[in-house]
């Protein structure tokens, strides 16, 4: 790899960790996904100063082109990030269903169970009965 491409790397994975560190400060991004995107700054730094251990470990795995091997590794990340949101999204539809229980029992606990034919106070008897035939329907 040529020091203008590591360098470049290496700027790259600075500018993500640094952006990374600037979501979690204003709360936009949660420190456990965090954690993912800073280790991959890591790894894009350590393959970007030692691409000889790279192209080691393309040779041990039997891949010819430690590109492919950066490669292979950039889509398992991909993947685990897809895993992990999938499971994240999972558990969140599941509270919202049990939030919206939750209100929908509320809501039929705070409803009038008997109904008044007779008109409340500052309430005439037009209004009660566009109420009852409102309800019929």
């Amino acid at each position: 790899m040529s020091p203008a491409v590591a360098a470049l790397t290496i700027a790259i994975a600075v500018a993500a960790f640094a952006v990374v560190l600037v979501f979690v400060r204003r709360g936009l991004l949660k420190e456990r996904f965090a954690i993912i995107w800073l280790a991959v700054a890591c790894g894009m730094v350590l393959l970007a100063l030692f691409r000889p251990l790279l192209d080691r470990i393309s040779d041990g795995l039997g891949i010819q082109s430690g590109t492919t091997t950066v490669f292979l590794l950039a889509v398992l990340v991909i993947l685990g990030v897809q895993l992990q949101l999938s499971v994240t999204v999972s558990r969140l539809e599941e509270k919202q269903r049990d939030l919206a229980e939750s209100i929908a029992l509320l809501s039929a606990s705070r409803t009038p169970i008997e109904s008044s034919d007779q008109p409340n106070e500052g309430q005439d008897e037009a209004q009660v009965a566009s109420e009852d035939r409102g309800s019929e329907f």
